[in-house]
């Protein structure tokens, strides 16, 4: 890859409150996106990979919120923008694509008229001219009839076509940086593979660099090139894709992908779920933030937080672990993401049931959604059965845990 676009440097958002204890939701994350390249954030809930997208995007409030650490996107630091200065960069430099289409687009106004409004604010288009440029967008990420489609409401929308709406808005403008949070989230895999394969043809056709924030590793698998895992706040382990799924070093990543149902399993074979919940940050300012949850703690662990380092012995460069006990044999991992076939999905099913044996994406909040597995860097596979809820412990701190309590 070449020189990054956007550089992410000890990268912390603190939430403050008058008369409570500050809340660190993210602390010293640092990665960077190249032009052209897909970079992941992946984690459980609460992890603070949306916070992380938030902050970057500048839609933080200003009040009860400190920033720090640096975010220099082609030369400017995003975080010491003024409102209006952000404004401008929004939607022409770099746009988002938020998890919910429904509750991101206004529900009182015609598509038409919410596309138009960000080609008049930020390349001067308006009356005819404007309206035949949106239907052009529309067009182009795949919404059949986009004149007519320009004239109708969101709820008039299926979810997928509500999802091609927010990307048709996100590139209007041709941004140089993409941030996507969760896109997919409560699509069906069928249209959940089209809208992973319209990123894609972003990337690849215009250069756009995109910043892909999931839970979902069927996504991971199936679309970036690199991924950061966060855990509490912080970068835990980072790679490339393959040997991040092929060979995880941190606990948590091993975890993750331990807790993949197998279909070649035995029946009656037990799931193996990550124990416990992701911790309280209150809780645990020193020491590592997964010891409660992992097999592999010692009392290092709870001295400090670990540093992230370049892992010792693996495959080639560039992959940080951060960790004292690092997982050293992923032997008995079984990760069919990276081996699936690839799903042949048109652009024309947004309205169309899925195909037999195709179900809807699932997720729990102590393990990751692998309902969508993939093997390429297009799609994933439509004929994964849906995820079994795993079972956490509620006190976060059985199995042979450090002694100290896990809030819920």
């Amino acid at each position: 890859m070449g020189m990054a676009l956007l550089t992410v440097d000890e990268l912390s958002v603190t939430f403050t409150a008058r008369g409570r204890r500050d809340v660190t939701a993210v602390s010293g994350v640092s990665f960077d996106v190249a032009q052209g390249e897909v970079v992941g954030l992946v984690g459980e809930s609460g992890c603070g990979k949306s916070v992380t997208s938030l902050a970057l995007m500048g839609l933080l409030p200003r009040k009860g919120v400190r920033l720090g650490g640096v975010a220099d996107f082609d030369g400017t630091d995003l975080l010491t923008l003024s409102p209006s200065r952000m404004r401008d960069l929004r939607g022409r430099q770099l746009a988002m694509i938020f998890q919910d289409p429904l509750s991101s687009l206004n529900p009182v106004v015609p598509i038409g008229v919410q596309v138009t409004e960000i080609l008049a604010r930020h390349r001067g288009m308006k009356g005819e001219r404007a309206r035949k440029e949106a239907a052009s967008l529309l067009d182009r990420v795949g919404i059949p009839d986009p004149d007519r489609r320009l004239r109708e409401y969101p709820h008039q929308l299926s979810g997928g076509m509500r999802q091609r709406a927010l990307i048709a808005m996100a590139v209007a403008c041709a941004p140089r940086l993409l941030i996507a949070d969760e896109p997919t989230t409560a699509l069906d895999v069928t249209i959940q593979a089209q809208i992973l394969e319209l990123l894609r043809e972003l990337v690849d056709q215009e250069g756009t660099a995109l910043l892909m924030i999931t839970h979902d590793l069927g996504v991971v698998a199936g679309l970036c090139d690199r991924v950061n895992v966060l855990y509490a706040g912080k970068v835990v382990e980072a790679a490339e894709r393959r040997p991040l799924f092929s060979d995880p070093a941190h606990p948590y990543a091993h975890g993750l992908l331990g807790s993949i149902p197998r279909l070649d399993a035995p029946r009656g074979q037990p799931l193996h779920p990550i124990r416990g919940s992701i911790n309280d940050t209150i809780a645990w300012a020193d020491g590592c933030a997964f010891a409660p949850r992992c097999d592999h703690y010692t009392l290092e662990c709870l001295e400090g937080t670990p540093a992230l380092g370049e892992l010792a012995g693996a495959a080639g460069p560039g992959h940080l672990v951060r960790c004292v006990n690092p997982v050293r044999d992923s032997s008995d991992l079984h990760t069919p993401l990276l081996e699936a076939p690839v799903m042949d999905a048109s652009a024309e099913g947004d309205d169309e049931a899925p195909s037999p044996g195709t179900s809807a994406a699932t997720s729990a909040d102590t393990s990751v959604d692998t309902s969508s597995d993939t093997s390429s860097d297009t799609a994933p596979d439509a004929g994964a059965e849906p995820a079994a809820e795993p079972v956490a412990d509620t006190d976060g701190a059985s199995g042979g845990a450090p002694g100290k309590d896990t809030p819920a």
